[in-house]
């Protein structure tokens, strides 16, 4: 009976010929836009694999052993054959209408993609969109998305290209209904017995903290919430602090339209922390078809208006 050999990923031989490249696993992973734990996983998984040592590793270099030699020729190969089926498939897909299928967090497709579309419809009339709204990190390549918004750090995505698209602070903020009456709170221990609405994550399950910054010494300062209400949709949540029910932790790009019209109030503004990084993430670039690189063009021109 024939012995089916271990799978052998495309992220595992881009990872291989990026050090081999680049001389190190740090370089490799500054390339590839990976932590250089992420690459030195990846390697130790192939090698585990497939029973041997592809590479040398010393405090000053890295380079191939006698194995790892004779994959790089074959792994070159099929990264360009994997290419040029990509640009044919991609070639396809742009005659029959250019779809880009997109997924982002409900909120912030809502209120930072939707506001776009009319531009983007000016600027790039052929273009189709399929956006997916999801609170979980889909798999892109096992959900056919060309494109992904993503929130927060992203060490853990391999064979990926991640590229900056703006950054959102948090900031917490009640309606003037529900501050009517009450002693407007001036630091986060001040927060402590007013109605205060959580968020819980999706990943882990666990009700976020609220993060500050103290505004004379900079020191970071994280506020346990012990909330009225806690809300797994952060539009839900936002809905009942914007109605006047307590005060919440929000992302700006989902508070900002709400407090330019007044409808709500940003509490310890002083006290804001490091602002949270809003990315965008697809796979190699070799994968990457003619329209995606438009969309994203596109998208880096026309950042979300935070200027509140």
């Amino acid at each position: 009976m024939a012995v089916t050999p271990p799978d052998l990923s495309l992220a595992q031989l881009r990872c291989f010929l990026a050090i081999v490249d680049a001389g190190s696993f740090a370089a490799a992973g500054r390339r590839l836009g990976l932590a250089t734990p992420v690459v030195s996983k990846t390697i130790a998984r192939l090698e585990a694999a497939h029973g041997v040592k592809l590479l040398h590793r010393s405090t000053h270099a890295t380079s191939p052993t006698a194995e790892g030699e004779a994959l790089v020729a074959p792994a070159r190969a099929a990264l360009h054959a994997m290419g040029e089926a990509a640009r044919t498939l991609g070639a396809r897909r742009d005659a029959d209408g250019g779809w880009v299928r997109l997924t982002a967090p409900v909120a912030l497709l809502r209120h930072c993609l939707v506001p776009l579309l009319p531009a983007l419809a000016r600027e790039l009339p052929a273009l189709r969109l399929d956006l997916r709204s999801s609170n979980e990190r889909l798999d892109l390549a096992d959900h056919g998305i060309d494109l992904a918004i993503r929130t927060g750090p992203l060490d853990d995505v391999p064979g990926h290209v991640r590229q900056p698209w703006f950054v959102s602070p948090w900031v917490v903020c009640a309606a003037p209904a529900y501050l009517a009456g009450r002693t407007v709170p001036d630091t986060p221990e001040a927060l402590h017995g007013h109605r205060l609405i959580g968020f819980r994550a999706s990943d882990d399950g666990l009700v976020r903290h609220w993060r500050f910054r103290a505004p004379d010494t900079g020191a970071a300062q994280r506020l346990t919430p012990d909330p009225q209400l806690v809300f797994d949709d952060g539009e839900a949540g936002w809905r009942a602090a914007r109605d006047g029910v307590g005060i919440a932790c929000a992302p700006l790009f989902l508070a900002a339209e709400a407090l330019r019209a007044g409808e709500m109030v940003e509490l310890l503004r002083g006290w804001r922390d490091t602002a949270t990084a809003v990315t965008l993430l697809r796979r190699d670039t070799r994968l990457t078809l003619p329209r995606v690189e438009q969309l994203i063009g596109f998208l880096r021109r026309h950042t979300p208006a935070l200027d509140v």
